[in-house]
């Protein structure tokens, strides 16, 4: 396999974080999820603490339908590590984004790796060695991985999935102006309910190793 840059979006209870870690085991690769939060902070200064709460920030202007409430008023303090006041002067929410935009874009220039979530597929919509992922599945299919594996409550997980999911459409809106989960946006997409996960990972290998000869063949 020659370098990849997999980037996978899924739908919440698909098993999206498992197959990343999977493939990127299987591959010698490192994998990205939570990580890119923690990298943007030790590299700005910025705290892992209101990453978090600019994260939450989103989900409340999604679920209030708020035109303005995704934004915190933090001093700017706590931006010890930008100068520009005209940094200052923008959303948190938008800070995050860009500084975990530049991460993905830095974690990608060292060599293949496996990252989930986060827009990259469009932050890294120009590096040649991109290759999207979306994974989806049967409802019922994925209550019953979200339960299993994240624990959700039973009365609860219908109504997480929903949200979750709509959270995540609203992020990917927000910051790419495009459509989540948009076929035309992926080289891929993976319905676990079909697969597995084991499936799905394999189908992913063999997509790569297909990748790889097709650039080999010219």
């Amino acid at each position: 396999m020659g370098d990849a840059i997999i980037t996978i979006s899924r739908e919440f209870g698909t098993g999206g974080k498992p197959i990343g870690e999977m493939l990127a085991k299987a591959l010698g690769i490192p994998f990205y999820d939570k990580e890119i939060f923690q990298m943007a902070a030790e590299k700005y200064d910025f705290s892992i603490e209101h990453i978090d709460k600019s994260d939450e920030m989103i989900m409340k202007s999604f679920l209030n339908n708020l035109k303005h409430s995704a934004y915190l008023n933090f001093d700017t303090a706590y931006y010890a590590g930008f100068d520009s006041a005209v940094y200052y002067d923008t959303p948190v929410s938008d800070k995050v984004f860009d500084m975990q935009a530049k991460i993905i874009k830095e974690v990608a220039a060292h060599g293949s790796c496996v990252i989930v979530g986060r827009c990259a597929d469009y932050i890294l919509r120009n590096n040649p060695d991109l290759v999207r992922i979306f994974i989806c599945g049967a409802f019922e299919d994925r209550m019953k991985y979200a339960v299993e594996y994240y624990k959700v409550p039973e009365k609860r997980v219908a109504s997480t999935i929903k949200k979750t999911d709509k959270h995540r459409a609203y992020y990917y809106k927000r910051f790419t102006d495009l459509k989540w989960g948009d076929i035309h946006n992926h080289d891929l997409v993976i319905n676990t309910s079909f697969t597995g996960v084991d499936g799905a990972v394999e189908i992913i290998k063999t997509l790569l190793d297909t990748k790889s000869t097709q650039a080999r063949l010219g």
